[in-house]
C-alpha cells in the first residue's frame, strides 16, 4: 500500500486544486447550460406549470330600433367562485390596527350582498376541493361590492348576459340566444356576423397556493366588441299594435294573429307585430311554435285581398276600368269545368262594376271579369307583385308562399285564383301587394334592418334592391280610389275608416284548407289591409288573424285596422285630408 507521505505536502494541495478546479468547471459549464442555454425553455415550462389562460368574452353588439331605443344588449354578469382549500381568515387595516377577518364572518360579508344566507355561502366554501361555485350571474354592482371585500380565496368569472329591456316586444323578430351564447333565432341569427364580437384571452400566474398572482396578468389578445344593428321597427308603435292584438286574439279565439305598418314610399316596416309572441329574456316559456315570426314564415291563402290585385291587372292591362259593367249572381259555374263557385252571402242577380265587385266581395263578379284577361298574363302579374317569391328582406326561414308554375294550373285554378284561392302567401307578401299600389305601382324590397353600425358611428347600409313596376302610376290610382269606395260604402269596409281621413282598404276572408283531409274546413284567415291617406298614401297597414273561431269574415280584423291606423297617423303626425274622395259608381 503507498501512502502519501508528511513530506509531500505540496503534491497533495496540487490534487485537492486540481480536483476543485475540476468540479467548478462542470458546476459552471452546467450552470451556463441552465442560465443561458436552456434558460428560455426552462422559464416557459416553470411558467406552463403555473400560468394559466382564460377567454375574455366579447359583448355583443346591442340592436336598437329606429328612434335609437335598445331592444337588445349584453352586459357582464359574473360568477362568484371560491377554492375551498384555500379559504382561511383575511387580515386586514382597520383603523390603522391589523386585524383578522374570521371565514364566518367573511361569508355573512359575502351573502349580505349576493342574497344569500351565512349558512349556504359557508356551505359552499367549505371543503378541500379547489373549485366551488357560490353564485351564478350576479349582477355589476353585486360583483364591484363583493371583489372590494379583497378576499384572495375567491374567483370572478364574467359572463356575457343578453338582456331585451322590453321583454316581448318585438320578441317574434328580435330572436334569440341559446344558453352557450349562440345565436338560435331572428335579427339574432341573421345579423350574428355583425352582432357577434370578437373573444379576447388573458393569460395569469398562480402561487403555490393556486391563488392568482394580480401582478402577472398579461392580457395577450383583446375582446373586440360586436357592432350595433338599427332596426326600421318603431318600438312604441310595435308595443302598441301587439297589445291591440292580443285583446282582438283573445275575442276572437283565434290561433295567432299578426299586423304591419309599412312606410309605401320606401317599403320600411314599423310595425311587425305578432301574437302570441316570445319573450327573448326566457324563449323557453314559449310554445316552440310561437318563438319564431310567422309574418315571414306562415303561408295561407290570402281569399278577397287579392281581388285588388285582379282589378288592378284587369286596368292596367286595358281590359277594363273601374266602371266596366258585370252581372253577378250568387253562384256561377265556370265554363267547361263544370265547377261551382258562390258569394259569401244569398243575393240576386246583381248589376255591379268593377269598383261595386270590390266593394261588395264577389267571388262571381271578379271572375266574370277577369276572364277577360287571359291567365297566363295574370300569372305574370302576379309575380311583378311579388307572390311565389321570397321578399328579399333575408329573414331567417322566411317562405315564398305558392304560386304553382302556370303549366300546372287547372281550368278551376285559372278562375278560383283570381279571388285568392289556390296561391298562398305571408302576411309580409300580402302587406306589399298593397304597398305596390300605394307606391304609384312599384313593389319595393321591405326593410327591416337599416344597416350595421361600428363604434364609431359608421354605418354599413344593407343592399337594397331597386324597386319593380309592377303596374302603372296611373291603374294604381284608380285601383286606390276603388279601394276607398269599398271604404265609403263597403259593408266590411267601412268599419275600417279612420275619421279626417281618406282611406283605401280590402277585406278577406279565406278559407283553411285541413291537412288531413285536403278540403276546405270550417274556419278562416281573416284580413283587411288598407292605405292611407288615399290622395297621397303614406302607409299601409295589413292585419290578419288565422283560424278565427267567433267572426268569421274581415269585421273581425278591421278593429285593429282603425285602431293601428289612427295611432299610426297620429304618431307620424300626418294632416288630416282636405280633397274630396273621387266617387266612382258600384252600379249600373
Amino acid at each position: 500500500m503507498t501512502y502519501l507521505t508528511p513530506g509531500e505536502p505540496k503534491k497533495r494541495l496540487r490534487l485537492v486544486i486540481v480536483i476543485v478546479v475540476v468540479m467548478a468547471m462542470v458546476f459552471g459549464i452546467r450552470l451556463i447550460d441552465l442560465q443561458i442555454i436552456e434558460a428560455e425553455a426552462i422559464n416557459a415550462k416553470s411558467f406552463a406549470n403555473r400560468a394559466v389562460s382564460r377567454v375574455l368574452p366579447a359583448l355583443r353588439g346591442q340592436i336598437i330600433d329606429s328612434q335609437g331605443k335598445v331592444l337588445a344588449k349584453s352586459v357582464y354578469r359574473y360568477d362568484i367562485n371560491a377554492a375551498p382549500s384555500k379559504v382561511l381568515p383575511v387580515t386586514r387595516e382597520v383603523n390603522g390596527q391589523t386585524v383578522t377577518v374570521s371565514v364566518e364572518q367573511l361569508a355573512t360579508e359575502i351573502a349580505a350582498i349576493i342574497e344569500m344566507t351565512p349558512q349556504e355561502v359557508l356551505a359552499k366554501i367549505t371543503g378541500t376541493g379547489e373549485y366551488s361555485q357560490i353564485k351564478k350571474r350576479v349582477d355589476a354592482e353585486q360583483y364591484r361590492k363583493v371583489r372590494a371585500l379583497e378576499i384572495p380565496w375567491l374567483y370572478f368569472d364574467p359572463i356575457p348576459t343578453r338582456i331585451y329591456p322590453n321583454g316581448a316586444v318585438a320578441g317574434n323578430i328580435l330572436g334569440f340566444l341559446g344558453t352557450d351564447g349562440n345565436a338560435l333565432e331572428g335579427l339574432e341569427m341573421q345579423y350574428n356576423k355583425c352582432l357577434a364580437g370578437v373573444d379576447g384571452k388573458e393569460t395569469f400566474e398562480k402561487g403555490e397556493d393556486g391563488i392568482k398572482i394580480p401582478s402577472s396578468v398579461v392580457t395577450t389578445q383583446r375582446a373586440v366588441p360586436g357592432k350595433d344593428i338599427q332596426l326600421t321597427i318603431d318600438s312604441d308603435l310595435q308595443y302598441f299594435a301587439q297589445q291591440a292584438l292580443t285583446s282582438q286574439l283573445a275575442y276572437l279565439n283565434a290561433d295567432w294573429g299578426s299586423a304591419l305598418v309599412i312606410e309605401a314610399k320606401t317599403g320600411k316596416i314599423l310595425v311587425a307585430a305578432e301574437v302570441p309572441t316570445v319573450d327573448p329574456n326566457d324563449p323557453g316559456k314559449a310554445a316552440s311554435q310561437n318563438r319564431g315570426s310567422r309574418i315571414f314564415r306562415a303561408s295561407f291563402e290570402p281569399g278577397s285581398t287579392l281581388k285588388t290585385v285582379t282589378a288592378a291587372t284587369v286596368i292596367d292591362t286595358g281590359a277594363g276600368t273601374p266602371l266596366t259593367h258585370t252581372v253577378a249572381p250568387f253562384s256561377w259555374t265556370i265554363p267547361g269545368v263544370g265547377y261551382t263557385v258562390t258569394d259569401s252571402h244569398v243575393h240576386g242577380y246583381d248589376k255591379l262594376t268593377l269598383t261595386g265587385v270590390l266593394r261588395d266581395s264577389s267571388n262571381t263578379g271578379i271572375m266574370k271579369i277577369g276572364q277577360s284577361v287571359p291567365y297566363t298574363v295574370r300569372y305574370q302579374y302576379l309575380q311583378k307583385f311579388g307572390l311565389g317569391s321570397k321578399t328579399g328582406v333575408g329573414y331567417p326561414g322566411e317562405e315564398s308562399g305558392l304560386l304553382n308554375p302556370v303549366d300546372q294550373w287547372d281550368g278551376i285554378k285559372r278562375y278560383v285564383s283570381m279571388f285568392g284561392q289556390g296561391i298562398s302567401v305571408t302576411p309580409i307578401q300580402s302587406a306589399f301587394l298593397y304597398q305596390t299600389i300605394a307606391n304609384k305601382g312599384v313593389r319595393l324590397q321591405p326593410q327591416l334592418v337599416d344597416g350595421c353600425i361600428d363604434a364609431n358611428g359608421n354605418e354599413t347600409k344593407n343592399v337594397v334592391k331597386p324597386g319593380v313596376r309592377a303596374i302603372s302610376e296611373k291603374t294604381a290610382s284608380e285601383t286606390a280610389s276603388m279601394l276607398e269606395m269599398n271604404v265609403i260604402e263597403g259593408g266590411v269596409g267601412r268599419t275600417g275608416g279612420v275619421p279626417g281621413y281618406r282611406v283605401g282598404g280590402k277585406s278577406g276572408t279565406a278559407q283553411i284548407t285541413d291537412p288531413n283531409t285536403g278540403r276546405y274546413g270550417p274556419l278562416h284567415a281573416i284580413s283587411f289591409i288598407g292605405m292611407a291617406p288615399i290622395e297621397d298614401p303614406q302607409y299601409v297597414v295589413a292585419v290578419t288573424f288565422f283560424k278565427s273561431r267567433t267572426v268569421s269574415n274581415a269585421l273581425g280584423a278591421t278593429p285593429v285596422f282603425k285602431k293601428l291606423f289612427q295611432q299610426v297617423l297620429r304618431d307620424r303626425r300626418v294632416p288630416p285630408s282636405t280633397t274630396k274622395p273621387t266617387m266612382i259608381a258600384t252600379t249600373w
